[in-house]
Formats: structure tokens, sequence, C-alpha cells
């Protein structure tokens, strides 16, 4: 996972609007799989909506927390939770045993393609179905395993405006394309953003990516920050604060620059 349970992320100067909303539901896929989501709801909605899809430790407190960091800056927000077809729409019932690895990683390996876009597009319809959101844009924002989804989501059937994904690998994994491999179906603008030092996505990847996507005629933008470290969007820490600081400037003008008008 990328982050641990003290982790916060980075707060972007003065709050524009208060957040009155800011709570757990649980959402329906078309499956009927029931998980657990956090949606908060500014007081004066402006721009994009975001789906916030979290790294592989699925719905924690960074990302809700993170929403409600986006609901201040004017930006409907809804982060949803990886499990519900494995562990239930429930956070309360797995203990802290769920995120030790040899568990996390069972629940991880039950994971499919299907089950994930159901759940990404449940949550984006509840987002747009919000009254807050209803009418805007939806931009996803993704995390690790989440950027990897991320960045699957800016293919046309979700209908997204935009994409944005934090070193999500993107590469074939087990023989199962990654964003790499999908790149010719995309049509969503993309912002990717890696670190440099990340052990887990090396340049290598990256720069297969980037390839795949000029390929494709894809509309991208790709930031590596060199010698951050995987997770470095994070709040805290003196060796990545640049990185951090930098890239959440960049998120913030990307949901602008897609959201606008709207």
């Amino acid at each position: 996972m990328c982050y641990e349970s003290d982790a916060v992320p980075p707060v972007h100067g003065p709050a524009v609007t208060p957040v009155p909303e800011a709570g757990p539901l649980v959402l329906t896929a078309d499956d009927g799989t029931r998980f657990a989501a956090f949606l908060a709801r500014p007081e004066r909605p402006s721009g994009a909506a975001v789906v916030v899809l979290p790294d592989n430790n699925g719905l924690s407190p960074f990302y809700e927390a993170l929403t409600v960091r986006l609901a201040e800056q004017g930006h409907p927000a809804l982060a949803l939770d990886w499990f519900g077809r494995t562990a239930g729409p429930d956070l309360r019932d797995r203990g802290a045993e769920f995120t030790e690895p040899g568990n996390l990683l069972a629940h991880l390996m039950k994971l499919t393609p299907v089950g994930l876009d159901a759940d990404i597009a449940a949550a984006t319809a509840a987002l747009r179905d919000d009254g807050g959101a209803a009418g805007r844009p939806v931009i996803a924002l993704g995390f690790c395993f989440g950027g990897r989804q991320a960045f699957r989501a800016a293919s046309e059937r979700f209908g997204l405006a935009g994409v944005i994904g934090f070193y999500g690998y993107p590469d074939a994994i087990n023989g199962s394309p990654g964003p790499t491999q999908l790149a010719g179906d995309f049509t969503a603008p993309l912002l990717a953003l890696w670190g440099g030092a990340d052990e887990a996505v090396p340049p290598a990847a990256v720069t297969g990516f980037e390839q795949a996507l000029d390929a494709a005629g894809c509309r991208y933008r790709s930031v590596v920050y060199p010698g951050a470290p995987h997770g470095f969007f994070e709040q805290g820490s003196a060796d990545t604060a640049e990185a951090c600081a930098d890239s959440w400037r960049r998120v913030l003008a990307f949901l602008a620059e897609h959201g606008a008008g709207r």
C-alpha cells in the first residue's frame, strides 16, 4: 500500500468553500455487489467532480481525508473501496488483520477487471446523480493500484472528462493487459505523475506507457519527479515536500482545465 495509517494528504492553501457534509455511504454495482464509499460535498460546488480510486489497501482514512481536501477546493468528491465482493461493505467488520500482507494479497487476487469496472462505473454514476455534482464533468484520481485503474478508466465507456494517475503500474501483470496495452482505447485526457526513485514503477515502464500514448494519439501529460519515491503525495515528509506540493497544484490545475465552464 502507499500510505501508513497516520498519513495525511496535502492541504492547498485556504479552503475556497466550507464542506458541511462528508461521510460514509454504501453503493451498489450493476451486479448487485454492495461496497463502501465516502462522499464529501462542498457548500459551493465548482468545476469537476472527482472519483477517488485508492491504493491496494482500499478505502482508508487517507482517501476519506482527500475527498474533504478536494471538496474544500469546490470539487464534489467520492472515494470508493475495492473489496465489497470479498470482504463486504462494512469496513468496521474487517479488523486490523485485513491489511496484513497475506490476507490483503488474498483479497487482491480475487479482484477482476469486470468487477473493478463495475464498481468504478457505479461510483461515477452515484457522483453524477448527487445533487452537488449533477451535470458536472467527472474526473478519476487514482493512486498506485488505483492509479492503474484510473488510467484504464480513460476508455470511452466510462465517459470521464479526464483521469489522473499517481504511480500506477502501467504495463501488463501476469499476462493481464495494463494501461500501456489498452492505450488505443483511451479517449479521455490523462495526467500521469511518477516518482523518479519509485522502485515499483521502473523508468522503462513509464517510457513504454508514454510511447503507447503517443502512438495512440492520446492527450496526456506525464511528469516525473527526480528522486521522489513511491507514495510521495503525502504531507509531512520534508524529502518529498516539493514533489507533493507541485503534484497537488497540477491536480487542481487539471481539474480546473477539464471542468471549466461547467
